[in-house]
């Protein structure tokens, strides 16, 4: 991997890849249409910076500080995202969407409490331990995505699609889920929160 220092304010339309930026300090810099590949950025400091409709592909985001930064229109795709609280990230006040977008990504340990995130796209991911409270997930798609051990409470689900999603624990009485979609076999889990027993 090639060690990377970013000596202008702005990109625009750039490629980088197979970068290592362990540990580095990305402090104040916009990058606008720009494509991350195979770069390493676990432990970085990724402080108000500002990332309008750009990828990131198989790239290792782990434990990164994403402190006062802004996205707008983001794909992590097969990226790893673990232990990051995405809370840290400053979030536009008003958004028809999520500004992200998470396919093919590991998610493990990271913290979304109290956001507003409607629409968020969250397909073939591992999100295990993952906090997801007090959120607005309204039409996310949450599709073919483990969420072993996550944790939903006082969450907006309506309309959210949790087609072959697997692994969920989801207070019925303790989160909106009207209109909302699961998967039969997996439904049955949602009824231990109403104290129901079921008979073979």
């Amino acid at each position: 991997m090639k060690k990377k220092n970013f000596t202008q304010t702005e990109y625009f339309s750039k490629s980088f890849k197979d970068l290592s930026l362990v540990d580095s300090q990305i402090n104040n810099i916009e990058f606008d249409g720009c494509r991350f590949e195979g770069c390493d950025f676990s432990y970085a400091s990724l402080r108000n910076c500002r990332f309008i409709e750009c990828q990131f592909i198989r790239c290792n985001l782990s434990s990164v500080n994403l402190g006062f930064s802004r996205f707008n229109d983001v794909e992590f795709i097969e990226s790893k995202l673990i232990g990051i609280n995405w809370g840290n990230v400053t979030w536009p006040n008003f958004a028809l969407s999520a500004p992200i977008s998470f396919k093919q990504c590991i998610l493990n340990d990271c913290s979304f409490i109290g956001l507003s995130l409607t629409e968020l796209v969250m397909e073939h991911c591992k999100a295990h331990h993952v906090d997801l409270r007090d959120c607005d997930f309204s039409h996310a798609i949450f599709t073919d995505t483990d969420f072993n051990h996550a944790r939903f409470g006082n969450s907006n689900l309506t309309n959210a699609d949790f087609s072959d999603a697997i692994n969920y624990d989801i207070d019925l009485m303790n989160n909106q889920v009207k209109g909302a979609k699961f998967c039969r076999f997996e439904a049955v889990n949602l009824l231990e929160s109403l104290g129901i027993e079921l008979i073979d």
